[in-house]
């Protein structure tokens, strides 16, 4: 397993529309857990190979949520995710807002508003298929990291203003990391 370099805004790659996954071998499984180790240290909860410069359609997932429903403070769970080639079949009418980041637009957030619930298809590792109705987190990650296999970032879902102030944002960020990297 290694960690791989996440690719931030504005590289063209993260514009670019995700192949299908035609082969299950050993090549993806490798890809797979690489993005699970590089999620993890990110840290993130959901991560999509094109984020990694492999634009294929696949995605990971693990929300981290506590042990204990009512102790945010307890140990995370882990529950790793895989979705390759997934798909939405159906959403509902009515949607939900949520504070979204990226890992390729690093410490800006934003609400973005997404149907509160979804059925998917995907399928696994092995190329085995599921199909599912999801909601709450796992819907607004699933639907966030399949943005990223058409090319799309959670900020193009913002108002041209609210895009701009987070570019600046986003601008203003780096440039400190700079100074204090120097």
């Amino acid at each position: 397993m290694a960690i791989r370099p996440i690719y931030e805004t504005p590289d063209a790659i993260l514009r670019q529309i995700s192949r299908p996954v035609e082969t299950f071998d050993g090549e993806l499984k490798t890809l797979v857990a690489d993005m699970f180790e590089t999620m993890y240290q990110a840290p993130g909860i959901g991560l999509a190979a094109v984020q990694v410069g492999v634009p294929i359609r696949l995605l990971v997932i693990d929300l981290q949520e506590p042990e204990d429903a009512e102790d945010p403070e307890s140990p995370p769970v882990r529950d790793p995710r895989v979705f390759i080639n997934p798909e939405i079949l159906w959403h509902s009418d009515s949607e939900v807002p949520y504070t979204e980041g990226c890992l390729s637009v690093p410490e800006q957030y934003a609400e973005v508003m997404r149907p509160d619930r979804i059925r998917a298809r995907w399928q696994d590792a092995q190329g085995k298929s599921y199909e599912e109705e999801i909601d709450g987190l796992l819907a607004v990650c699933l639907q966030h990291e399949m943005d990223h296999l058409n090319g799309v970032l959670f900020i193009d879902h913002l108002s041209k203003l609210k895009r701009d102030m987070v570019l600046k944002k986003l601008a203003k960020w780096r440039k400190e990391q700079a100074l204090k990297a120097a």
